[in-house]
């Protein structure tokens, strides 16, 4: 009996080494945009990787990031340019490219190994450096004199490689149709406004929504969900 609970105790031992295991090897490293940022200053000469396509690259970045993900042609060449001793600082549009690329890197050997939570969005979206090879279409200037003349103003902060934002187009045309003259909508993407989202300093994440009632912020919502009911009960209330 003695040595039959002494099997079992090795066998249920086993078991929570495999589970630990399995677990580990889900963990992954998404970090907060002040811990990012504060990790990246800290090296001399930081590896940085933006996860999206050359095309959404090519019109913006963080300053001194090099472009490839898991789907890239290049993808073995550019990994080898890294130094596995040393960080690697991953983002994309929001977490789906950055995580799947953090998790094979730390799988093949690399040491440290981190996600941008909210992607570049979080990052441009708080004010942090980064390149633009355009103009921003609509100032900060130009930005607060829609708030001030305008009552009521919708405002919808995006990108068109966003898919969740895509999502926002046709319920906006449908609160446009129902509100009318009564309710301003602006929309703001980032491939055509990088300054003001980052001069607002209020995006986390791509979507987001601000109702705007006398120049005041009386509403605000990050994504999609129930995004017509939010929005008719926060204008029903004012």
């Amino acid at each position: 009996m003695k040595n039959h609970f002494l099997k079992i105790s090795i066998t249920a031992i086993a078991l929570l080494w495999v589970i630990a295991a399995f677990s580990q090897n889900e963990i992954h490293n998404s970090l907060s945009l002040d811990s990012f940022y504060s990790k990246i200053k800290s090296q001399k000469s930081p590896q940085i990787v933006d996860a999206r396509t050359s095309e959404e690259f090519a019109l913006n970045h963080i300053e001194g990031a090099v472009n490839f993900n898991l789907q890239s042609e290049n993808y073995i060449q550019s990994v080898s340019k890294l130094d596995k001793s040393k960080p690697v600082f991953i983002y994309s549009i929001g977490a789906g490219r950055s995580v799947a690329l953090e998790k094979e890197l730390l799988k093949n050997g690399f040491s440290e190994a981190y996600s941008l939570e909210g992607g570049i969005a979080n990052w441009i979206g708080n004010g942090k450096p980064f390149y633009s090879n355009l103009k921003s279409k609509l100032s900060l200037a130009e930005f607060n004199k829609i708030i001030a003349d305008n009552k009521t103003v919708l405002v919808d902060i995006g990108s068109k490689y966003c898919a969740p934002c895509k999502k926002v187009k046709p319920i906006l045309e449908t609160i446009r149709s129902e509100y009318g003259t009564n309710l301003k909508i602006l929309e703001i993407e980032l491939e055509d406004s990088p300054q003001v989202i980052a001069d607002l300093k209020t995006v986390r994440v791509f979507p987001t929504l601000i109702l705007y009632e006398n120049g005041k912020i009386i509403f605000k919502k990050e994504g999609i969900n129930d995004l017509k009911n939010e929005i008719d009960v926060a204008l029903a209330s004012k």
